[in-house]
Parts: structure tokens; sequence; C-alpha cells
């Protein structure tokens, strides 16, 4: 089992431990974690440090985990500045990055960007075809709807080749047809029940087939929020809050987390594991630094 866990990066108020992120990272490191991983959250009322920066930081403080973006809202940026700073990225972390890519959940927000959220799909799924060319060739000319390069070279091309591994989210079947046709792993958003994934990852597994991908080469995997804590009431309380501040709805908690004891985390955790999936990212949103102790100690032996 891959186990990876999500950077500290959101917080309700007060000021960015800093030092807390490094010493984080560095016990993950320690504790034989496989990856960190960061979320995008560029609008909204909770502080949410930016995943690419923060990466860049978290490739500062450490030497082997994976460094993981599930997901970056890639239609909202230049795929062009985003291929040569996630190029960059994998040259500082010494080849260590893994790119998740995704639509998002709000279309409404593409108007902050200048940008209208009608056929958001395809500037999507175009925007990942200018971004992979400028990392495998030389010279590209690409004369597409959203983009045109005439002639444009991107140096240095990424360190892991061809590229660093695309992670795709997303929930729509069409979602998923392009995360098969596109990308090279999935990563199930840590907004949906263990039920919903398990469906998305059924269809998954036809399409891989459909493909003709090999299968063991395409990763399932999924975030997860978890608090693993004798007192269940409490830990189901702090859980609420935090969804509440963070997705705006305090009841998804009860809906899509895992938490209590740790024989009851390791038993909800096996229904996705039992399916075959083999990477999960826990993502604890609170006492994050004693979370990330119990996950080593009384989750990672029994999965």
């Amino acid at each position: 089992m891959r186990l990876g866990v999500a950077i500290p990066q959101t917080i309700q108020s007060g000021a960015f431990d800093l030092r807390g992120i490094q010493k984080f990272l560095a016990r993950a490191e320690a504790l034989g974690f496989e990856s960190v991983w960061v979320v995008e959250q560029i609008l909204g009322s909770i502080r949410s440090l930016e995943p690419v920066t923060l990466l860049t930081y978290a490739a500062s403080c450490t030497e082997r985990l994976r460094l993981g973006a599930a997901v970056l809202l890639t239609a909202l940026r230049s795929p062009v500045h985003l291929a040569k700073a996630l190029a960059t990225l994998d040259h500082l972390s010494g080849g260590r990055l893994d790119v998740g890519v995704g639509l998002g959940g709000n279309p409404r927000i593409y108007g902050a960007f200048g940008l209208t959220s009608a056929r958001r799909a395809d500037r999507f799924a175009e925007g990942l075809r200018v971004m992979k060319r400028l990392w495998t060739e030389e010279r590209v000319a690409f004369d597409g709807e959203f983009y045109k390069l005439q002639n444009a070279s991107m140096e240095p091309k990424p360190l892991q080749k061809p590229h660093p591994p695309l992670w795709f989210g997303g929930h729509h079947p069409n979602a998923l047809r392009r995360a098969v046709e596109l990308g090279d792993a999935f990563i199930g958003a840590g907004s949906i029940s263990t039920k919903a994934f398990l469906d998305e990852v059924k269809l998954l597994r036809g399409l891989i087939k459909e493909s003709r991908k090999d299968p063991a080469r395409f990763p399932l995997g999924k975030r997860v929020y978890i608090a693993v804590d004798h007192d269940r009431a409490r830990a189901g309380r702090r859980l609420a809050e935090w969804f509440g501040a963070f997705y705006g709805r305090p009841e998804l908690a009860a809906e899509v987390s895992v938490w209590g004891e740790p024989a009851e985390c390791v038993e909800r955790l096996s229904e996705i594991t039992g399916a075959g999936v083999r990477f999960l990212m826990l993502n604890p949103v609170f006492d994050e630094m004693e979370q990330l102790e119990l996950f080593a100690s009384a989750l990672a032996p029994k999965l």
C-alpha cells in the first residue's frame, strides 16, 4: 500500500506556522510516507496557501518524499506558464513531482480569471495537450481553438521523462474518459463518499481495458479526510466544523470522512483498498502532527 499525506495548507484563523509545516514534512519523510500533497483553493474565505509555491517550499525541506498536487485547476491558468513552472519545480525537487489536474466543481469562478465557463472541458483538455507537447517536443506548432503556438520551444524539459505523472480528478463519466485518454493515474476527491468513488473505479477499469492500457501502470487512489480519535463524537464535531469552513457544508463530513478509533478507521479504509486501490492520500484537518504519528503507528501497519 502506498500512503501519502496532505500538507497542512489551510487554516481558519491566525498565522501560518511555517516552522510547523517544515517539521511536518520532515516527520512524514522520517516515518516512511511515500508522498505529500496540496490542493488548489484560489478564492474563498478560508486561508489556503497557493499550491505550486507551497510544493516548492516542500521540495526545499525534503529529500525523498514525492510532491503532489490534487488537483490544480489548469483551465484557469496559462498552460505555457504552468508548463514552465512545473518543469522548474520538477528540477528543483530532483524529479519528485506528481501533477494532479482537474476542472474543479465551481464554474462560476471563471469570470474572476477573465474567462468564460463555456466549453471549459475543451479548454482544459487543449491546455493539457499544449503542456505535454512543450514538455516533450523541441519545437511546437499548435493551432488550437484556445491556444496557438508557432515554432515554440521551452527549456528545460521536466527532469522526469517524458514528464511528471499526470493524476486526473473528476466525477463525470466524461472526466473519467479524459483521465484515461490523457492521464497517467486517477485520484478520487476527498469530497465524495467511498461508495461513489468505488463506482468511479469500476467505470475507470472498464475504460482502461477498452484503451488497452496496462492497468498496473495506471494507479488509482483517493484523498481521504480522516481523524483518528478515541473520542469519536469530538472528532466528528471538529470535522464538521472544518467542512463548514472549507466546503460550506458541515454535513458533508459525515458523508465522506473516516473518523474514530484506529480499528474503525482501518476498517473504513479497507473498504477502499479491498477494491484493489493501492494509493491513499490521508488528509488530517486538525492536530496534524499528532494525526501523522497515529497514521504511521496505528493505521499504516494494518493497511
